[in-house]
């Protein structure tokens, strides 16, 4: 038995397909693409052009839905399927963009730089619980024209990880698939064989702004898969209930896929989002609460019911320094994630409301992620007459260490941490330092970065971006590629 957990009911479901319905033919949503309200009106939309508002029809968005792929692969750089976006499929990547680091000697969040991305790129590749890279920090040294194809940059030359990342600027996406078009042998090959999946945002409260419809409209007909990240946010931007939240989250993904599919049916998407809820006191958005996480978990439990791929965003903290806080909040939330069977859950590593990215975090949410994959792998039923084997020659003495088949199966029956958790005795753990948990992650880091060794790629293809890139460079007035050794 795989353990699960659903926070809405079958009812509730259908009332929040209902609803999300009704916003969308009688309040609509604004469309600010000329060309996307083109293809809803072609598809049976009616667009009222003095303000942009499109009312999309029930048939429009339940044709668009029977197009969509349920499940799709990503691949890593050598072509090979890693990542299966669908059903219960659960996988982790770190959290994206953040625009400070910790540092972990001073404890302080400066601006995030290239030699900071190249530190968390290096450890989520040493890190098997990270089945993707992101492109996790913006390079502050960088000019903001390219800074979303440079980060690409960084994670293609260091890591051989499917990717989630995302453009900030209709004209940079071309580049950067153009980027993952160099790895898998044409544009063709890439949508046979996605290495990187597309975060693409709607604007709440119900609006595709021209930059984020223009995305879907690109990547639909590229055939990369484009993830929707709506981003509803409870009490602000959104109704205060939680279930408010979810509908319109439903609506603004709705609208979504019938522009993506307008465009390119059958091209790959993602039912994501990174809603949240609001403090009222402090006016913040906490995404380590347990309200955000339930909203992440039923908008996926929305999107699994019309049988599409999902993402959420958890396992982040709103703590500002690795501590219980940063603990508590990060893998209660990555575990409601895992428990929802949430195809991606982004969020690893991040700090300060999602502005600030930590490696030595990365390091102990890993820890966490390995607990939730293990409660995933729920108890094995051993069949045959395996309990009386541990019975064999049995003098009611605690000798079950001696047997051979407690040798056989403790490692698959335990999942074993590192020494970043620590079981040691007193008298152990005060031989080896009385280290707090921070600490030891801060070691593991300095030593996952020293093993790290970067992987071989194809010098040509190594040329070409770096020519590729450079030139893009020096065009918005950087002379230089910082350097990522």
């Amino acid at each position: 038995m795989k353990p699960s957990i659903e926070i809405l009911s079958q009812e509730q479901i259908h009332r929040v397909l209902d609803d999300a319905h009704l916003l969308l033919t009688k309040v609509g949503i604004r469309v600010q693409s000329v060309e996307a309200r083109a293809l809803l009106y072609i598809a049976g939309a009616e667009v009222n052009k003095s303000n942009d508002i499109v009312h999309i029809p029930d048939k429009v968005v339940d044709a668009a839905l029977k197009r969509t792929p349920s499940t799709f692969y990503l691949h890593d750089r050598l072509g090979k399927p890693t990542i299966q976006y669908g059903g219960d499929n659960v996988h982790f990547d770190p959290g994206s963009s953040g625009v400070h680091i910790l540092d972990p000697n001073t404890l302080e969040h400066r601006p995030s730089l290239t030699s900071d991305l190249v530190r968390v790129v290096k450890v989520a590749e040493m890190l098997s619980q990270y089945d993707a890279q992101s492109t996790a920090l913006v390079c502050n040294e960088v000019p903001k024209t390219i800074s979303d194809l440079y980060r690409l940059y960084v994670v293609l030359m260091l890591s051989k990880k499917p990717i989630v990342t995302g453009s900030f600027s209709i004209k940079n996406l071309d580049v950067m698939i153009e980027m993952l078009a160099l790895f898998s042998g044409g544009r063709r090959e890439l949508a046979e064989k996605p290495q990187a999946v597309f975060d693409v945002c709607p604007t709440p409260p119900l609006i595709w702004s021209e930059f984020g419809a223009q995305n879907l409209l690109d990547l639909a007909r590229a055939g990369v898969p484009a993830e929707m990240v709506s981003m509803p946010l409870a009490g602000v931007a959104a109704p205060v209930t939680l279930l408010g939240s979810i509908t319109q989250h439903a609506a603004e993904s709705l609208a979504g896929i019938a522009i993506h599919q307008a465009a390119n049916a059958g091209a790959p998407i993602v039912w994501g989002g990174a809603p949240a809820i609001f403090d009222m006191r402090k006016g913040e958005t906490p995404f380590g609460a347990i309200e955000t996480a339930m909203i992440n978990a039923a908008c996926a439990q929305v999107g699994k019911a019309l049988n599409l791929p999902t993402h959420g965003y958890l396992g982040a903290s709103d703590s500002k320094v690795i501590d219980a806080q940063s603990g508590m909040e990060s893998s209660t939330t990555a575990l409601v994630g895992a428990l929802a069977g949430i195809n991606m859950i982004s969020g690893a590593g991040m700090l300060d409301f999602l502005a600030c990215q930590s490696p030595e975090k990365l390091v102990l949410d890993s820890e966490s992620i390995t607990s939730a994959k293990r409660l995933l792998n729920g108890i094995t039923d051993f069949q045959g007459n395996i309990l009386t084997t541990f019975y064999d020659d049995f003098d009611f003495k605690s000798d079950f260490l001696k047997k051979r088949i407690t040798r056989e199966l403790f490692m698959s029956e335990q999942s074993l941490p590192t020494d970043v958790i620590n079981r040691d005795s007193l008298r152990g753990w005060q031989a080896g330092g009385s280290l707090d948990a921070f600490q030891r992650a801060r070691e593991r880091t300095k030593q996952l970065l020293k093993d790290y060794r970067r992987p071989e790629l194809d010098k040509k293809l190594e040329s070409e971006l770096n020519k590729l890139v450079s030139t893009l460079a020096k065009k918005a007035a950087l002379k230089q590629l910082p350097a990522l050794d």
